[in-house]
């Protein structure tokens, strides 16, 4: 399995292109613009690329959706919950407001503990409500896709509509603590000193798991 992380589009989203050396098949994970550039990566790695994932229905993670989906046939995924509430009209003006194309609706919706197979590859995905309602990380092997629920040495924001920051930490402590120490966090921007970090490292230094998650143990 190889793991290529890119900033993409103008506010520098993390997308991620996962793939399969053996099989040739891949997943891009938040394809947030620049997706003449992401097309060129596909073809150069030899990614026949079968599913666009979604961490959660933010324009500035979803906005490359349409546009690669329409070129490689792939099919774009989201939580159930995400794909409803960024429907929605407000939700759509405020996408446009923002400057970004509102998102069109997924191909496959998905909940808390779902999976999805490409070549001899297995992502599942972890509903991890609080930036969003239908946010997820997205678990491939030790690795977790974190988008904007997880950053390095901090949490994504919560002052918009639909998300809670009391959600935000439940999901922290219910789903993502569990995990082994040593998977590796991949964030949705690089908010921190380093790209990419690990479980332990969030655990020891992320404020908003000591702080507020571990000493309330």
């Amino acid at each position: 399995m190889q793991i290529i992380q890119t900033p993409v589009g103008h506010m520098e989203v993390f997308c991620y292109l996962v793939y399969d050396e053996t099989s040739g098949d891949g997943v891009l994970i938040d394809p947030a613009g620049d997706e003449t550039r992401l097309l060129r990566l596909l073809r150069a790695k030899g990614v026949t690329l079968r599913y666009i994932l979604n961490t959660h229905g933010h324009a500035d993670h979803t906005c490359g959706n349409d546009i690669l989906r329409d070129a490689t046939g792939a099919k774009v995924v989201m939580h159930q919950l995400d794909d409803d509430f960024f429907q929605q009209p407000e939700s759509r003006q405020w996408a446009e407001m923002m400057g970004f194309c509102a998102v069109t609706p997924a191909d496959v919706r998905i909940q808390d503990g779902d999976e999805i197979q490409f070549g001899g590859i297995t992502a599942k995905f972890i509903h991890t409500p609080g930036h969003t309602p239908g946010a997820c990380c997205i678990l491939i092997d030790g690795n977790l896709f974190t988008g904007d629920t997880l950053f390095v040495s901090a949490v994504g924001r919560t002052d918009l509509p639909g998300a809670s920051f009391q959600q935000l930490l439940a999901s922290l402590k219910t789903k993502i603590l569990p995990l082994p120490p040593q998977t590796i966090v991949w964030p949705g921007h690089d908010y921190g000193d380093r790209p990419k970090s690990t479980l332990r490292h969030e655990m020891e230094t992320n404020p908003y798991i000591t702080d507020f998650l571990l000493d309330d143990e």
